[in-house]
């Protein structure tokens, strides 16, 4: 299926749907992938004239769109459907990793009901095993679709194994050979099958070195395994090594745009994922307790500048710096949090050991402290005729660069050792302790520095 998707005909698709005119509707959508199709739903304002343009759609396209829907979105069309629709129309069309997707947020009771209404039992079961497992985990996003032949087989009875199998599995990447017990004992790639004579013993021709993720692990270390060995497909097994099922490409970029999406957001003082479709009260939900936060700190960085109000009286000039000092802490302990959460992320963090990661920090705020304080330092020499202010704003700068980037680097490295994202080490909360920090190294240089302080 050609994708053809242009303003134009998401403007005359839109048009036809909420004109009603079904021929048209069938015409302009023949031709477009499911993807662009869920583009031109989110783009209908009324919910009739989604359900309207879906209903009109080959019953294999209508539920392929809805797995590319906004989640919210989705939800409110599949509440304009019955039970029996939903099964027939849509998991029945599905794979079962998919399916499950579509009714995980439906409550529990309806999806007993759905799953009741599936003619096919085993692909009912499915789904409802996918169902049990926590959506963090690696068998919330696998697929019980696959080919498996057993150790036993001759190549002959591989292929029509393969054959049989197939016709439930849309993409074939691997045949796992399992046991009489369905644990996995290695992959028969394609090539090697069809390259093998047939009097070839399976034994010898499978790759015995699988590389596979238990069902209990994460997804986020399934995405890492496809990642790092450049895999297509992974198995998933259990804790005995039995095949339950398999992680595809498309699974692991949806997890790694979750992730993604899931850091900006705590990178950006939301605590949660929200969209501009999402009402009010969810947006302000996700907003407040950061703002809430910065609010705190801001307050304590007032308390700070108001224990030294009678010396900014002696010496006001020292006013003028505090935003630079506040914002040139935030912004090195962000820099150096976010470089530290990207080696996280890809596992590069831990090529050295923490006294030397910190060092190494350490040494590179020396330097980039050292060229920004001499660059003040020069401005304040030349701008300025008080050789104390000066040297204070550059020695505070240089200090506090140094301690906020190794607190940038020391943060997100407590935070992943406590199981907690270190992603919120590049947001408000190290902004905001920054500021702080800042204002009291600030102070502190003024007071050596001035002698009344």
């Amino acid at each position: 299926m050609a994708s053809g998707l242009t303003k134009e005909k998401i403007h005359d698709l839109k048009w036809a749907a909420e004109a009603r005119d079904a021929d048209k509707v069938r015409a302009l959508s023949a031709d477009l992938h499911p993807e662009d199709l869920a583009e031109v739903v989110e783009a209908l304002q009324d919910l009739e004239d989604a359900s309207f343009l879906l209903s009109l759609l080959p019953e294999e396209t209508f539920a392929e769109t809805l797995t590319f829907l906004d989640d919210t979105q989705r939800d409110k069309l599949l509440n304009q459907l019955s039970n029996r629709e939903i099964a027939e129309k849509v998991l029945e069309n599905l794979a079962s990793d998919d399916a499950t997707d579509i009714i995980q947020d439906l409550p529990a009771e309806r999806q007993r009901e759905i799953l009741q209404e599936i003619d096919d039992t085993a692909h009912a079961g499915d789904i409802a095993e996918l169902l049990e497992y926590d959506e963090k985990t690696a068998g919330a996003i696998m697929a019980k679709e696959l080919v498996k032949v057993p150790l036993t087989a001759s190549l002959i009875q591989c292929v029509r194994e393969i054959r049989r199998q197939a016709e439930d599995t849309d993409d074939i990447y691997a045949v796992y050979v399992v046991d009489q017990n369905d644990v996995l004992k290695g992959i028969l790639p394609l090539k090697k099958l069809l390259l093998a004579p047939t009097n070839a013993r399976l034994e010898d021709i499978i790759e015995r070195d699988v590389i596979s993720v238990q069902a209990s692990e994460s997804k986020e270390k399934a995405a890492e395994l496809m990642k790092k060995y450049d895999l297509v497909v992974l198995p998933v097994v259990d804790s005995m090594g039995k095949l339950l099922g398999r992680i595809t490409i498309d699974d692991v970029v949806d997890v790694i745009k979750e992730e993604a999406e899931k850091d900006y957001a705590l990178a950006s003082g939301l605590s949660e994922n929200v969209s501009s479709a999402d009402n009010l009260a969810v947006v302000a939900r996700a907003r407040l307790p950061w703002l809430l936060i910065g609010l705190l700190g801001g307050i304590l960085g007032s308390r700070i500048i108001g224990q030294y109000e009678e010396q900014l009286q002696i010496h006001p000039e020292m006013a003028f710096f505090i935003p630079l000092i506040a914002a040139m802490g935030g912004n090195a302990g962000v820099q150096s949090s976010a470089i530290m959460v990207q080696g996280l992320a890809n596992q590069t963090a831990f090529h050295y050991s923490l006294l030397r990661r910190l060092l190494r920090e350490f040494l590179t705020a020396l330097l980039t402290g050292a060229v920004c304080a001499t660059a003040l330092l020069s401005y304040g020499l030349i701008f300025t005729d008080n050789f104390s202010l000066a040297i204070t704003v550059g020695v505070a700068l240089l200090t506090v660069i140094i301690i906020a980037s190794v607190m940038g680097t020391l943060i997100p490295l407590m935070l992943y050792r406590f199981k907690i994202d270190p992603a919120l080490a590049t947001g408000p909360f190290i902004t905001t302790s920054n500021d702080i920090l800042g204002l009291f190294v600030y102070f502190s240089v003024g007071r050596l520095m001035y002698g009344t302080f």
